[in-house]
C-alpha cells in the first residue's frame, strides 16, 4: 500500500469516526410528528469524504459507519435500520459526490446536494413503504399515512440540513484534508 493509499484510509477512518461520535452527540433529536425518526448529523463527515475522494469511497464510509452504528449506538433499531440508512445516505453522498466530482465548483456541489436530497427522500419513501409492512408490522396504508406528514418533511429536513452544513463546512475542512492526503 502506497503512502497516498494509507492517508486516504486514514482519513476514512477518523471521517467514520466522526460521523459515529455525531450520531451518539446531543445533536441528535426525535423528529416531533414521529418520534421514531431521529436527526442526526452523522452524515456530514460522509459527505465531506464523498466530496473528497468520490462517490464509491462516500458509499464505502456509510457502509462501514452503518454497520457501527447498527451495532453499537443504535442496536435498537437492528439489521433492518442499518440497511435504511446505507440505501438513504448512499443516495444522498453517492449523487451529491457523483455531481460535484464531474464538477467541482459550488454550483456543482449545490446541485449534486439537491439532487442528493431528493433521492434520499424518494428512496426513503420507498423503503418506508416496503420494510415497515415487512419488519414493523405497520400496514401498508399505515406507512402511506405518514408519508406526508411524517416521512417526506423528516427526510427533506435531515438531508437538507447536513447539506447546508457541509457546504458551510467544506470549503475549510476538505481543502484541509484533500492537502494532508495528496502531501
Amino acid at each position: 500500500m502506497n503512502k497516498n493509499n494509507t492517508k486516504k484510509l486514514t482519513t476514512m477512518g477518523i471521517l467514520t469516526a466522526i460521523s459515529i461520535i455525531l450520531i451518539i452527540s446531543p445533536l441528535r433529536f426525535p423528529f416531533p410528528l414521529a418520534p421514531f425518526l431521529e436527526y442526526d448529523a452523522g452524515d456530514i463527515p460522509i459527505l465531506i469524504g464523498g466530496f473528497i475522494y468520490g462517490p464509491l469511497s462516500g458509499i464505502l464510509l456509510t457502509v462501514v459507519a452503518s454497520i457501527i452504528q447498527a451495532l453499537t449506538v443504535s442496536s435498537a433499531s437492528g439489521w433492518v435500520g442499518c440497511i435504511m440508512h446505507i440505501f438513504a445516505t448512499s443516495s444522498l453522498v453517492g449523487i451529491a459526490a457523483g455531481i460535484y466530482s464531474k464538477r467541482r465548483t459550488l454550483k456543482g456541489a449545490i446541485i449534486g446536494l439537491i439532487l442528493g436530497s431528493l433521492s434520499m427522500t424518494v428512496i426513503m419513501i420507498i423503503l418506508n413503504l416496503i420494510i415497515n409492512p415487512l419488519f414493523y408490522g405497520m400496514t401498508v396504508e399505515t406507512v402511506k399515512q405518514l408519508i406526508v406528514p411524517a416521512i417526506l418533511p423528516f427526510n427533506i429536513m435531515k438531508a437538507g440540513i447536513n447539506s447546508i452544513i457541509t457546504l458551510l463546512i467544506y470549503k475549510s475542512i476538505g481543502v484541509l484534508l484533500e492537502r494532508i492526503t495528496n502531501k
